[in-house]
């Protein structure tokens, strides 16, 4: 990731992209070029994305502006170290992984997480709601108490849309790594949902 390619998507492979992921292309070659209005775009986009990701990787809220601007200010400064190589919001959960994980590894000692804020839901019940409720601070629980590489493929995968690929890049691993990973999680999910059901 740290190389630096100017080649751009080809157009045929332009033209296959989402046109979310095109506009985010199209604000990093803003960004490498120093514009401060795209960056400021790019920011405001990944704001709150960054920060849920970041608070379930951490589990410091102390930490997450910190590692967040952290992240942007290397986005900014390494702009031009983008290479198309994977989508730019690969790039930036890596960016976000690395920075909060040598936070993690100097001794920073997590702290108990807080429940995640709630969603409106579209049921009308109040029970169904409180059992959903109920279901997801259990799931939430049980994800809060895997080992750390295996909370961060479940976080990736399911909350925020990542693919297996994408994941390795993100973590700096084997795609296979992040297979197993996710298997012996699943498995640990299983059994710690079992053992409370």
């Amino acid at each position: 990731m740290s190389q630096v390619l100017d080649a751009d998507p080809s157009p045929a492979a332009a033209s296959a992209m989402p046109e979310a992921e095109r506009r985010e292309v199209d604000l990093m070659r803003l960004v490498v070029a120093r514009d401060r209005g795209a960056f400021d775009v790019l920011y405001r986009l990944y704001y709150r994305r960054l920060g849920r990701f970041l608070d379930r990787l951490t589990r410091r809220p102390d930490l997450i502006e910190e590692v967040l601007n952290d992240t942007m200010f290397a986005v900014w400064t390494r702009a031009a170290t983008f290479n198309h190589a994977s989508r730019v919001s690969t790039w930036i959960f890596a960016i976000a992984y690395r920075q909060a994980l040598k936070r993690v590894q100097r001794g920073d000692r997590p702290v108990a997480s807080h429940p995640d804020d709630e969603t409106p839901d579209q049921l009308d019940s109040p029970e169904t709601r409180l059992m959903q409720r109920q279901s997801s601070a259990l799931l939430r629980t049980a994800i809060d108490r895997l080992p750390f590489e295996q909370r961060m493929v479940v976080e990736l995968t399911y909350f925020h849309g990542c693919g297996y690929p994408e994941i390795a890049v993100i973590m700096d691993c084997p795609t296979d790594t992040v297979k197993t990973r996710m298997f012996h999680a699943r498995r640990k999910l299983r059994l710690m949902l079992e053992q409370r059901g």
